[in-house]
């Protein structure tokens, strides 16, 4: 018998890929996140491609994979995709001790986060005649 299966959480002209324990904080990996949000894949790719900051080359890989799971997965037109959403969220926190003047110790916090983009295709406008 088993579970009737679950209904897809997005719509027909989405994909999505997600990004596990990355070792960053959110609020690092959110300023990339925001670099990409709403622009054509294309444009994103480039942007993800000059930008300096260490986890860019990351996100680049994770958005390829979006793109990859529409044109494999979904049957949509790579050159229509925009990136609809792309959020971080927390996950764990490792705890470390270093030590400190006069035999104490302070706590060091080693964040990690999770990266979600969700691509979508959108209609080209089309050229009045």
């Amino acid at each position: 018998m088993g579970k009737a299966k679950a209904p897809r959480r997005l719509a027909d002209n989405e994909a999505r890929a997600v990004l596990r324990t990355i070792r960053i904080s959110p609020q690092k990996l959110n300023l990339v996140a925001a670099l990409i949000r709403g622009k054509k894949v294309a444009t994103a790719l480039s942007d993800l491609e000059f930008s300096a900051k260490r986890i860019s080359g990351t996100v680049k890989k994770t958005l390829e994979s979006a793109i990859a799971n529409a044109e494999n997965n979904h049957d949509l037109d790579v050159d229509a995709l925009i990136v609809a959403e792309a959020y971080v969220g927390k996950s764990i926190v490792m705890k470390r001790f270093h030590a400190r003047g006069r035999g104490r110790a302070s706590r060091i916090e080693k964040p990690f986060s999770h990266l979600t983009i969700v691509v979508r295709e959108v209609e080209e406008k089309g050229e009045a005649a």
